[in-house]
């Protein structure tokens, strides 16, 4: 502040100097320069307020200039600045301040008149032109009433001595002499009738009388009337004046010069120039627009501010420069856009008044990619005109790779590539579930922001010949959901002419090469205009699509984890007792790319075989020492595999280790006992020791050798071992002692058996037995070898054989056979044994093939209708001939039947005619299926084989079993089973939005099929394998109408009739009647399925109905199947709906369900059902959304808004700001939605109407929906509403706040509400689509600048003004009003008073504040202390400022300003 006021003061005191300068060069004249007078006296110590600088302690005038100020009164009648009347006291100060009033500017040239019109478009006026007056020192130290009071007092005293002088007193040669004085007079104004006129006055300042001639003005603007004289005849005496009356009546808005020329006696003319200005205005627009860069194609919308700065209102018209000038107007004002391509503006016409703003909206829509400019012209109503350039850059795509860490990769020869794919990126092999990265260096090489979003595909692998390229119109994409690739950032916006760096990972998961292409698509890309049709600006609609902007191929490998084990086997030498824990070390090298986790196995099973530690952790290219732990649990070789376990990896590592045990060794430290001569009767005592030569503790025991005394004879052995068994420690000792009694005479040598503990062990030497090269009736023999492995005789029993085998002795065995006549068939070179022959076979398991076992299947995929056919290979192994004889039964072909037919060739049953009735006649017994054998009878010679054809033939599923009845001979007779399924077809369908569609069921079968119907979905990467079905009772029970079971009134129990086929013909024939018989049905009550898992049961979105119907037999029904939408995911944009329907084919009749023994037909779960594939493809309901500006739905609005241009009539409740929203429906399918939205947004209008559609739900909420149709659009004007609610939270804290509010803070003094909320289009199926709406309510910031006013002491009854300023740091207007406190307010004294009390604070311009002088008077009534609180409101919702107040009154006249008398 003090600063500001010493800038001020300096400003001051020059122009002060320079007036006084002026003046002293006037009366000196042309010498003065050549004088050399010193400069004026300076004027800083008048202009200065020395208080304020010893306030702040700085130094002040006062220090260091000594003269006194005279303290004189002013003069109360006559002051004269003239040289003559120097008898009167001057004041210099006073003097300055009348100087600084009357002399602030220099004086015009003589005989020069100016006469300034000034005109506005509602009130034209015309006033002289004269010089603002400089604001004096003492401006802001009085009263406004009484600074005009001495104003007018001065001037009055001043023409009181500006009288002329007779310049017959001066010679012509003087200063003053021979020179016109014309002084500019007080102007005179007055309105005539909406013209403006204006009076001059000519004086004659010559000693003569003078005829005066007035040439009027030559343009017709102007109009001159007749001159008011003193006198008759025109004469104008010595000092007397004449008058004349100039109007002015302009026929435009455009400014207007010219003159007047009055001549006289004189020898030269006097001309006084005429203007008549109106003051233009003056638009903020710059001469270059620049739209910036658009893509080709897209259209942009740039906003200009447009700002009157003149102080004039102006309409203004916007037309391209090359319609200039127009015919008319009304031709070229056009209402939306002005065109020139590739540009627009609108409004094309407007009109603003000072200080008013608009918007400029300028549109720019490229056709090519290259920079445009057009010139478009401004045309005033002032008859003004300006040019404006309108530039911008037509853009194209262009993403470019710049760098991969690595490098690029390039294809090997013949390597396949992807055809689209413009690069390559190859990871190095990399080990499962592995992560490797490299950074991908990507420029947006346009100056557009382009969205974008990654995408991974499979890639497109055309074969293509050397130097042929690939269609990529042909080219097919799909997504990759097993890739192992990923980026990261995965989506956003590429910046304009910017560098992004993305981070490309892969991270495989299997063990097998990774092959796939990432794609950048761009988002939103406008199509490029086709050069056909031009299409206007203002009708333009942007189509935009997603366009895969750059295709980059990646490749990975993946190789197993290579592990090295040094050493990989190991074998200890030599032998090791058993139960001692043998250590060796080993490494294991991880020569893989990444780190391992490892798991090493343990085998405890007698052997104990470990490996510490047992796990862990093996970086890359490090190696790890491990111990091995081997125990032995017997004695021998032992051989073990263990396996360390490596995450993620399928084979183990496996350890080799080999060792050798041994048990524990015993020793007897004699070699033998001699007793020596013993008496008859007489018992001998002998002992020796067993020693323990091992370290592991030993069981042994003694005894005679049993051979020794079967030898003799004898039973109980005559000596006596003491102890005769025991347990040795490691390298223990033990004494025995052997007593002998002596019953016979005799010479005894025999053994004592010394062993450890043993059991008999024997084996075979082979385990298989092979009879080669036999013969019919020969018996065969072959050898085989029975080994005891132990030194204890071993007892065996060969079937009804037994005998003792001696300690490691070998016996021979023989087996014999004898071979007879077999018969086998081949199906497909695989050899079976048909039923009846006896064939004999041995080996280590004896097993004789029952005749049950051979069976000729058909298979489990036999088509309905159709003839399959299988060969049956008849072998005689034997060296006689034998006659056979094939039939099958109950499914043979009638006799009656094919009695025309049969004489026909084989090759004449293929034509279709013949064929079908060859079928109907084998099929016309009506049981579903008939075999037939081709040749049926013949012999079969010596060693021949015989290829007979079985062909089966069908008109109705189910499970078929017969009897093939081979008859060799008279002898022999073969039961051979023969079995088959047939299945039922399926039908394909496709869907779309709740759609049916009808399917017709066609029964071809002699039975009525029941179909239950059943609907699944598919889920792909489904882990589940199979389904468990649990039912009790039947599959499929028969349903009412309104799918409720009904209950059957048949028994379980109950006996049906029913064929009984189970009996074999004789050959002589066979009736009918003789198949019939009571058969017992037991029904099943509980049944478990498991099945293969496909999918889920479901009924939504496919849904079949009926579910179940019947198809009567060789009739038709028909099902409807439906298909309704799924709701799709916020993220996924597409989705394919897999599915299937399952018709289970049942059969109510129980004779056409099974024939016991030779019919059973499956139902329900047991039959393949009919399938039906269903797909259909979802796309989400989204509608395209485009607005007004790139920016999004963003407002824009002020608080000062509600503020009317009369603020005393109050402020209003609501401001409205509008925006448009443009929606489109770009699916194939009509829309049905509504638009919801919360204040204080509200949707104000929407055009066209589309409320077409009324929602009939039960909630009101919902309202009216609309409807749009596939590829139309609709506009929807969304309002924002400032009231006065919302100033309300410029003040409350953050956390009271409502969720969607901020109050934000600003550096250059803004304040602002932001208020945002989701717009949000509900669709009919519950789905929504959010559209960001935030609104910026900018509130007024009010701001005094100081807190504190102190008057300090003041002379009672003298009125001391201090000047506070009230601020306006903000982008809003605010209407204000200062406040006294209530107690002042009341008061009669007036001790405080404030000027004004209320205004309008402009937004602040530039950064810098607006601000009102607030001045705060005060007039002390008697020596107390006064205090007060001004408090400064704000109608908006401000937050109030307060100022404190204070003075002291006295009556010391020392606090007297002398200044205020």
């Amino acid at each position: 502040m003090v600063e500001k006021h010493i800038i001020q003061a300096r400003a001051r005191a020059t122009a002060e100097e320079e007036r006084a300068l002026n003046m002293l060069k006037v009366d000196v004249g042309e010498d003065f320069h050549n004088i050399g007078l010193p400069p004026v006296k300076s004027s800083f110590r008048w202009c200065v307020d020395n208080d304020l600088l010893k306030k702040h302690n700085l130094i002040c005038p006062e220090d260091y200039i000594t003269d006194r100020i005279p303290i004189t009164k002013a003069p109360k009648e006559h002051i004269s600045t003239s040289p003559r009347d120097q008898k009167h006291t001057e004041i210099p100060h006073l003097r300055k301040t009348l100087d600084s009033i009357l002399y602030n500017a220099p004086a015009p040239p003589p005989k020069l008149l100016y006469l300034t019109l000034n005109f506005a478009s509602h009130s034209l006026f015309v006033s002289k032109k004269s010089s603002s007056s400089h604001k004096s020192v003492w401006k802001d130290d009085m009263h406004k009433a009484d600074r005009e009071q001495d104003r007018v007092y001065l001037a009055r005293l001043e023409n009181r001595h500006n009288y002329l002088k007779n310049p017959r007193f001066f010679p012509p040669n003087t200063l003053n002499g021979g020179k016109s004085l014309i002084f500019l007079q007080k102007k005179v104004e007055r309105m005539i009738a909406g013209r403006k006129v204006m009076t001059i006055e000519l004086q004659n300042v010559t000693s003569v009388c003078r005829h005066v001639r007035v040439i009027p003005p030559s343009t017709p603007a102007f109009a001159i009337g007749l001159g008011k004289f003193p006198g008759e005849g025109g004469i104008v005496a010595p000092g007397m004046t004449c008058q004349y009356t100039i109007q002015f009546i302009p026929e435009y808005l455009a400014d207007y010069e010219d003159y007047i020329l009055v001549e006289t006696q004189a020898p030269y003319s006097l001309l006084v120039p005429i203007e008549a200005r109106r003051p233009p205005p003056v638009l903020t627009l710059p001469r270059i627009m620049d739209c910036g860069s658009c893509l080709v194609g897209g259209v942009k919308m740039t906003e200009f501010v447009c700002r009157n700065e003149g102080s004039s209102n102006g309409k203004f018209c916007i037309m391209p420069k090359k319609v200039w000038p127009p015919p008319n107007f009304r031709a070229v004002a056009t209402i939306g856009f002005v065109e020139q391509g590739p540009f627009g503006i609108q409004p094309a016409v407007f009109e603003l008044g000072p200080d008013q703003a608009m918007l400029l909206e300028v549109m720019f829509s490229p056709s090519s990619p290259e920079n445009l400019k057009q010139t478009f012209t401004i045309v005033c109503d002032n008859c003004q005109i300006n040019d404006i350039t309108v530039t911008g850059s037509g853009q194209l795509i262009a993403l470019e790779l710049l760098s991969v860490t690595g490098g690029e990769s390039h294809p090997a020869p013949g390597e396949p590539t992807d055809i689209a794919a413009q690069h390559l990126i190859r990871f190095d092999p990399q080990n499962p579930h592995t992560t490797t990265e490299k950074k991908l260096l990507i420029r947006n090489s346009t100056h557009v922001e382009l969205p974008f979003y990654w995408q991974i595909m499979k890639p497109n692998l055309q074969p293509l010949m050397p130097e042929e390229t690939g269609d990529l119109a042909k080219v097919k994409y799909h997504l990759d959901v097993e890739s192992a690739f990923s980026l990261n950032p995965n989506l956003g916006i590429l910046q304009p002419h910017t560098d992004h760096e993305f981070i490309l990972i892969y991270a495989p998961q299997e063990l097998k090469d990774y092959h796939s292409v990432i794609q950048i698509v761009l988002r939103d890309i406008p199509e490029p205009p086709s050069s056909e049709k031009q299409v206007m600006l203002g009708n333009s609609e942007s189509k935009t699509d997603d366009v895969i902007a750059l295709e980059i191929e990646v490749k990975g490998s993946t190789e197993p984890f290579q592990l090295l084990l040094e050493p990989y086997v190991i074998i200890i030498p030599g032998e090791n007792f058993i139960g001692v824990n043998i250590k060796k070390a080993f490494k294991m090298w991880n020569n893989s790319k990444s780190s391992i986790k490892y798991t090493w196995g343990k085998i405890s099973a007698c052997d104990i075989v470990e490996v510490e530690p047992h796990t862990g952790v093996l970086e890359a290219n490090e190696f790890c020492e491990f111990e091995l732990n081997f125990t032995g649990g017997k004695p021998g070789y032992a051989s073990h595999n263990l396996h360390c376990k490596i995450e993620h990896s399928v084979e183990p590592v496996v350890l080799h280790v080999e060792a050798a045990f041994k048990g524990p060794a015993l020793s007897i430290d004699v070699p033998s006992l001699h007793l020596g001569l013993i008496k008859l009767g007489q018992n001998v005592l002998s002992t020796f020791e067993i020693q323990n030569l091992s370290q592991l503790p030993a069981w042994w025991r003694m005894q005679e050798s049993q051979a020794c005394l079967a030898e003799r004879n004898e039973d109980v052995s005559p000596f006596t071992i003491q102890p005769s068994d025991g347990e040795l420690p490691p390298l223990g000792k033990c004494s025995v002692s052997v007593l002998f009694r002596s019953l016979l005479c005799q010479r005894l040598q025999t053994v004592l058996d010394f062993l450890p503990i043993q059991t008999p062990q024997v084996c075979l030497m082979s385990s298989h037995l092979v009879f080669s090269e036999i013969y019919i009736g020969v018996p065969a023999q072959a050898t085989v070898k029975l080994f005891n492995q132990t030194l204890l005789p071993a007892k065996y029993f060969w079937e009804e054989v037994s005998d003792f085998l001696g300690q490691q002795n070998c016996l021979m065995l023989e087996i014999s056979t004898l071979p007879k006549l077999f018969l086998c068939y081949e199906e497909r070179g695989m050899l079976a044994l048909i039923s009846g022959v006896t064939f004999i076979f041995s080996d280590e398991k004896q097993m004789l093939q029952s005749p049950q076992d051979l069976l000729l299947d058909f298979g489990s995929e036999v088509a309905l209708k159709s003839i399959v056919t299988r060969q049956l290979i008849l072998t005689n192994h034997a060296g006689i001939d034998a006659p056979f004889t094939l039939e099958s039964f109950p499914f043979t072909s009638s006799t009656a039947s094919l009695t025309n037919l049969i004489p026909f060739p084989r090759n004449l049953i293929k034509c279709s005619s013949v064929l079908s009735a060859f079928v109907l006649a084998l099929l016309s017994h009506g049981r579903g299926v008939a075999f037939h054998a081709q040749p049926s009878t013949g012999t079969l010679k010596a060693f021949q084989q015989l290829i007979i054809e079985i062909t089966a033939y069908n008109n109705m599923w189910g499970e078929y079993h017969d009897d093939l009845i081979c008859r060799v001979g008279e002898a022999f007779c073969s039961d051979h089973q023969i079995c088959m399924i047939g299945l039922g077809f399926g039908a394909h369908v496709s869907g779309g939005d709740t759609v049916s569609r009808c399917i017709r069921l066609n029964n071809p079968t002699p039975c009525d099929i029941r179909m239950d119907w059943k609907t699944y979905n598919q889920e792909k990467d489904n882990e589940k394998l199979v389904d468990l079905f649990l039912f009790y009772g039947p599959h499929f029970p028969i349903k009412d109408v309104d799918e409720n079971e009904i209950e059957s009134n048949a028994s379980t129990s109950k006996t049906e009739i029913m064929l009984n086929w189970d009996k074999i013909p004789s050959k002589e024939g066979r009736s009918d009647s003789e198949v019939w018989g009571p058969v017992n049905k037991q029904q099943k009550i509980i049944s478990v399925i498991i099945e293969a898992h496909e999918g889920f049961p479901s009924d939504y979105p496919y849904c079949i109905t009926p579910t179940q119907i019947v198809v009567p037999a060789g009739g038709s029904a028909s099902v409807h199947i439906s298909f309704t939408p799924l709701v799709l995911p916020e993220l996924i944009n597409k989705i394919e709906c897999e599915g299937y329907a399952l018709g289970f084919m049942s059969l109510d009749s129980k004779l056409a369900q099974e024939i016991p023994g030779k019919v059973t037909r499956s139902y329900g779960y047991g039959v393949a059902p009919l399938r039906m594939d269903l797909q259909a493809f979802i796309k989400p309901a989204l509608l395209t959304v485009e607005m007004d500006h790139d920016g999004g739905m963003v407002f824009h609005s002020m608080a000062s808004d509600l503020i009317p241009n009369q603020p005393l009539s109050g402020v209003l409740t609501d401001s409205v700001i509008t925006h448009n929203l443009k929606l489109t429906n770009s699916t194939e399918a009509p829309l049905h939605f509504r638009i919801l939205l919360s204040v204080p947004f509200a949707v104000s209008s929407i055009d066209p109407n589309r409320s077409l559609k009324t929602s009939h739900s039960d909630r009101e909420e919902q309202g009216k929906q609309l409807l749009l149709h596939p590829q139309q659009n609709m506009l929807v004007k969304v309002s924002f509403h400032t009231t006065l609610e919302l100033l309300t939270y410029q003040n409350l804290p953050a956390d009271q706040l409502l969720s969607g509010i901020k109050v934000l803070q600003f550096e250059n003094g803004d304040r602002k509400v932001e208020f945002s909320q989701n717009l949000v289009i509900e669709y009919s199926n519950e789905t929504t689509q959010l559209v960001p709406v935030t609104a910026y309510l900018t509130v007024p910031l009010l701001e005094l600048s100081c807190e504190t006013v102190d008057f300090e002491t003041c002379f009672v009854d003298q009125t001391r003004t201090e000047d506070v300023f009230v601020l306006n740091r903000s982008k809003c207007r605010c209407y204000w009003t200062a406040l006294l406190d209530q107690q002042e307010r009341h008061n009669n004294n007036q001790v405080f008073s404030i000027c004004p009390t209320r205004g309008i604070l402009e937004a602040h311009e530039a950064s810098l504040p607006t601000k009102v002088t607030l001045k705060i008077s005060f007039t002390a009534r008697s020596n107390v202390e006064y205090e007060t609180t001004v408090t400064v409101f704000g109608m908006l919702g401000e937050k109030p400022c307060k100022l404190q107040i204070r003075g002291r009154g006295s009556y010391d006249e020392k606090y007297e300003d002398l200044r205020l008398i």
